[in-house]
């Protein structure tokens, strides 16, 4: 599985339920990368798309606690082992810090977006520069948004 996220300095990637901060051309990428593919992410991350609704053209594979929840052209899964068995090797996990954490271990290549800023934040994704488990082989950038500065950097897991 890959993974795809935006995070600050401090690897922090939201808060109050919400990304720190919207980069059109970072959303054209993260749709380029994974529109066809399936999306696996947690209910919460669900709740901050557009109308509450999966995102089109991709297969969408939530990750839920609640029982009886239901969401409209999604497949809800109760368990990380039933999200696993579920999800292509292609899947791109979307977050929100849990459905992350639980799902690193499966996966072998990070696309993350480093936005040269710090924000205030609540949750964080884990530090792949501070993981010998993951090395950095590809980065595009720098480029700007509104005077803040970000790079693209792909990250792949180590074989060992």
């Amino acid at each position: 599985m890959n993974l795809i996220a935006v995070v600050d300095e401090n690897w922090a990637i939201g808060r109050d339920g919400d990304q720190l901060i919207y980069i059109p051309q970072d959303l054209k990428r993260f749709q380029a990368l994974t529109r066809g593919h399936a999306v696996l992410f947690g209910r919460k991350t669900m709740e901050t798309f557009p109308g509450c609704r999966p995102l089109p053209n991709r297969r969408n594979l939530i990750l839920s606690g609640r029982p009886g929840y239901r969401v409209e052209d999604g497949e809800v899964l109760h368990s990380l082992e039933a999200a696993l068995a579920a999800a292509p090797d292609d899947t791109f996990v979307i977050g929100g810090e849990s459905v992350y954490r639980q799902c690193l271990p499966y996966c072998h290549t990070a696309y993350i977006t480093k936005v040269q800023a710090a924000f205030t934040a609540d949750t964080y994704f884990p530090n792949l520069d501070k993981d010998p488990e993951w090395a950095a082989v590809e980065e595009e950038g720098p480029f700007t948004h509104e005077g803040i500065a970000f790079t693209y950097v792909t990250y792949r897991r180590i074989q060992v």
